[in-house]
């Protein structure tokens, strides 16, 4: 029995094992608070501070949007408008579904079939925001987020995303110079997370949304941990600036507000939100359908071995019993011939045993 237990927990381990290793990145995605990476309060200055003309500028003063052509719905008009006001000095780019088209067939022919092939349209909303970040750089911006002050600030840094809550990061404001590598890192992802899922809304999420930034971005620090090290270049280039949410929308001084969105959004969404929300009794549920699974393994697996025990006893039991039987044929020759020579009768009436000594089979002389 000891010998089937370590069996029975190494295959069991293995199996976890394998699992825990398939979504390894993902689990990690929840410890991670992006804090080495942060922009911190006290980098940023004020929207009106004098140090704004003395910082850098590395990403280009470049502004893209997508949507499927020019019309732009009514309840996103303010927030675009917005955008374009504080930044009347920027280039601004509307990546219409068309334009889309015509860019990638010239500049990246290589994802044509992939981008064609894309069922859902906000799959082609989300990579087409990565190519142009990594072919011209500048600013993304989705039509829901309106801008509260100029950008300035973020164009400081070789690249940057926005952090959310509870973990990972967000596709709907990102910057970077042109060909910075971890966009490029990001374009070249795209093919290999093209995965159909049972829901629609993880599909997207895990093959261009920011679920699938986020793999990628967790993926890329631990790549590059050593130039992330006190002690290393601050801006080494490749490094990844994250925007946390008191600069981004929570407060006066952020940089942006938020209109009504989600439009891709259909009622599987509201499934995944439900689970959002109810992680803890998820959880709780999950833990005890785990343990109920390996009660019943376990009970399998025992009976299994109890009935093959029970095959090979009997299986045992009958040779056995064979084998004494071939061996008192092949010791008692003359019992057996003799008997074989006796009517059919006699046969059912004489006996293999040893005759027993009565006193009325006894003669006198």
């Amino acid at each position: 029995m000891r010998r089937s237990v370590l069996v029975f927990l190494l295959v069991t381990i293995t199996i976890l094992t394998f699992l825990l290793h398939t979504v390894s990145t993902l689990i990690s995605l929840l410890l991670e608070d992006a804090s080495s990476d942060a922009i911190q309060k006290s980098e940023l200055p004020a929207p009106n501070s004098t140090l704004l003309s003395s910082r850098p500028q590395l990403i280009p003063k470049i502004i893209h949007q997508t949507y499927i052509n020019n019309s732009i719905p009514a309840q996103w008009l303010a927030a675009q408008q917005s955008c374009i006001d504080l930044h009347q000095d920027y280039e601004y780019n509307l990546w219409t579904d068309e334009r889309s088209l015509e860019f990638i067939t010239k500049e990246y022919p290589w994802f044509l079939s992939t981008f064609v092939g894309y069922k859902h349209p906000i799959q082609r909303a989300d990579s087409i925001r990565y190519f142009v970040l990594a072919h011209y750089g500048g600013v993304y911006i989705d039509l829901d987020d309106g801008c509260k002050r100029r950008l300035d600030p973020l164009l400081s840094y070789n690249a940057f995303v926005r952090r959310t809550i509870p973990t990972g990061i967000s596709n709907d404001v990102m910057g970077a110079i042109p060909q910075h590598p971890f966009f490029l890192r990001v374009i070249e992802s795209l093919q290999g997370a093209n995965r159909k899922w049972v829901l629609p809304y993880i599909t997207i999420m895990a093959s261009t949304g920011p679920l699938f930034l986020s793999v990628v971005w967790k993926k890329w620090m631990g790549e590059h941990s050593d130039l992330l090290q006190d002690g290393s270049p601050n801006e080494w280039k490749g490094r990844v600036r994250v925007l946390m949410p008191d600069e981004y929308k929570l407060h006066s001084w952020s940089f942006f507000e938020i209109y009504s969105g989600s439009s891709w959004h259909g009622k599987d969404a509201r499934l995944i939100f439900w689970m959002g929300k109810n992680w803890l009794l998820l959880t709780a549920a999950g833990t005890i359908l785990v343990l109920t699974v390996g009660l019943c393994l376990w009970w399998v697996y025992g009976r299994l071995l109890l009935l093959g025990k029970q095959r090979g006893f009997l299986a045992g039991g009958s040779l056995n019993i064979g084998a004494r039987s071939t061996h008192a044929s092949r010791s008692s020759p003359g019992r057996r011939t003799a008997k074989q020579g006796l009517p059919l009768w006699r046969k059912w009436t004489v006996s293999d045993r040893k005759p027993s000594y009565e006193l009325v089979e006894q003669h006198d002389a």
